[in-house]
């Protein structure tokens, strides 16, 4: 895909996730902190099972799309929707490694996953995220795109319209 500069000047890579990343999707989950892992999974989930990594990186890039953020070969980033069968919508999450959270790495995946899926007729994103999880409810608030949260105990329903121009996304798609 392309490279994408950071809010503290470094830059990053981001492509399309391939079968072949299955030992460095391994390594950067390994290297995420429990409370990272919570945050993305609800629960502690330290270790990856086989089955896990085999669907996280077989997808289809249409009704299933992942993409990596790299530092040269280091994975330090994952976006990804699915969609949800019959339908526009998709469910859209994300992670990204605990030293370089907050500098910019999940707009970018965002913003590149907003235009993979608007070709691919997908019109909405879904998202569950925990009510404490402040940076990706942040992230979703400030894409740019119409949003709608519905709160729900500790849980947070997230809407997200990709019907506007992807080029409204912080101007820079």
């Amino acid at each position: 895909m392309r490279n994408e500069q950071l809010l503290d000047g470094r830059e990053i890579h981001i492509r399309p996730i391939s079968p072949g990343d299955g030992d460095a999707l391994v390594r950067f989950h390994q290297g995420l902190s429990d409370e990272t892992t919570r945050l993305r999974f609800f629960v502690l989930h330290p270790e990856l099972a086989c089955t896990e990594v085999v669907y996280f990186t077989h997808v289809d890039h249409h009704d299933r799309e992942a993409l990596l953020a790299l530092v040269a070969d280091d994975i330090v980033g994952v976006g990804r929707y699915d969609r949800i069968p019959r339908t526009s919508d998709a469910e859209v999450a994300f992670v990204v490694a605990d030293g370089w959270q907050g500098i910019g790495i999940g707009t970018h995946l965002l913003e590149h996953l907003v235009c993979r899926a608007t070709v691919e007729g997908v019109t909405r994103f879904l998202a569950d995220t925990l009510a404490e999880n402040y940076r990706m409810r942040g992230l979703f608030r400030d894409s740019g795109l119409l949003t709608e949260s519905v709160a729900r105990a500790e849980i947070v329903h997230v809407v997200l319209d990709l019907r506007l121009e992807p080029a409204l996304l912080h101007g820079r798609v």
